[in-house]
């Protein structure tokens, strides 16, 4: 979102709480990017709220300073410390969130912040008709807007190293090594497919607390061998248009990106009808599969289906591309452009 808007000649500042080395991404030259690292965390009460305090306190003087005339926030505890620190500066604030908070709990405190707070934004985007649904509970309905992720496949700032993937044919899957992403599950429905399609692989690319639980399960079901987690790769695009199959197994979500890059690679992919995200992307048998959220036994039937029909895959990944059309960068950034006009005239 940065790169579109400093390429349309906007003036752009990414603001981090956190600090400049854990970037990902590469960012336009004209966007100026200032990292607090302020990122400390504590397990006693008091360090927390001090903690909290000083980054309210320094996000309130670095937006002070860059006297913006809109602030983007995203991801809910930003969004509660950046309606903090912008309290009376008469800025406009749209807020964020990226995930589904029916599902993901950010602790009481937070949430009552978070109930408090976001009437004060000046909009309120969300991803997904679910969570628009969720908002409704203490917004008014004219100050929340549903904006999905966008997909680019036109980026100049793709990277030329990707991972190599193994001799034979790969179901691979993408995200952080966290719990609300199923690889549990995953692993369990790949098993009940490893001794039928012996030839194939299962990757899992991402990071995370999970690692060693999801390593010592892979053993455990007896297909240690035949499952690789390769940590992050630079081009996930290249590995998505050397695989077979996508699988997307969480438990819940936001707006998946990486459902939507595999797809825009012409990937087959195969979903978790979980909330929330997957079913607002797939058309169901069109370009994708959706099976019921959390059933293992579903999921390996459909895994199980596509490994086995090379041309239900190559129909399906056909299909897939057109979520360039559905979920392009242009279309998306056109509904972030008319939402800021709406701000700017007010």
């Amino acid at each position: 979102m940065a790169n579109y808007w400093a390429s349309e000649g906007r003036v752009v500042t990414i603001l981090t709480i956190d600090s400049k080395e854990l970037d990902s991404y590469s960012l336009h030259t004209e966007v100026k990017r200032i990292a607090l690292g302020l990122m400390r965390s504590s397990s006693r009460p008091w360090e927390a709220v001090r903690n909290n305090f000083y980054r309210v306190k320094r996000l309130r003087k670095e937006i002070h300073n860059l006297k913006p005339d809109i602030v983007i926030s995203f991801v809910d505890q930003t969004n509660v410390l950046t309606l903090l620190a912008t309290f009376g500066l008469n800025i406009g604030v749209i807020v964020s969130e990226r995930t589904d908070p029916n599902e993901h709990y950010i602790g009481w405190v937070w949430h009552r912040l978070r109930q408090l707070l976001y009437p004060y934004a000046s909009a309120v985007v969300v991803q997904s008709d679910r969570v628009h649904a969720w908002t409704q509970t203490f917004l008014e309905r004219d100050m929340v807007f549903t904006i999905p992720n966008p997909v680019d496949m036109h980026s100049s700032g793709e990277k030329k190293s990707s991972y190599v993937l193994p001799t034979g044919p790969s179901v691979v899957a993408m995200g952080r090594l966290t719990p609300e992403k199923g690889y549990d599950l995953l692993l369990h429905a790949f098993a009940l497919c490893a001794t039928k399609h012996s030839e194939w692989w299962l990757l899992i690319f991402g990071e995370g607390q999970e690692r060693h639980r999801l390593g010592k399960l892979a053993k455990d079901l007896g297909i240690g061998k035949r499952v690789l987690m390769p940590g992050l790769i630079d081009n996930p695009r290249k590995t998505f248009r050397d695989a077979d199959l996508f699988v997307l197994s969480s438990r819940y979500e936001g707006f998946p990106n990486a459902l939507l890059e595999a797809m825009a690679c012409g990937l087959p992919v195969v979903s978790f009808d979980c909330p929330s995200g997957p079913r607002e992307i797939i058309r169901n048998g069109k370009d994708g599969v959706l099976v019921p959220a959390e059933d293992i036994t579903s999921l390996a039937a459909a895994m199980d289906s596509l490994m086995s029909d090379e041309r239900k895959r190559e129909r399906l990944g056909c299909r897939a591309k057109e979520v360039t059309e559905l979920f392009g960068l242009e279309k998306v950034m056109g509904m972030w452009n008319t939402l800021l006009e709406q701000i700017l005239q007010k």
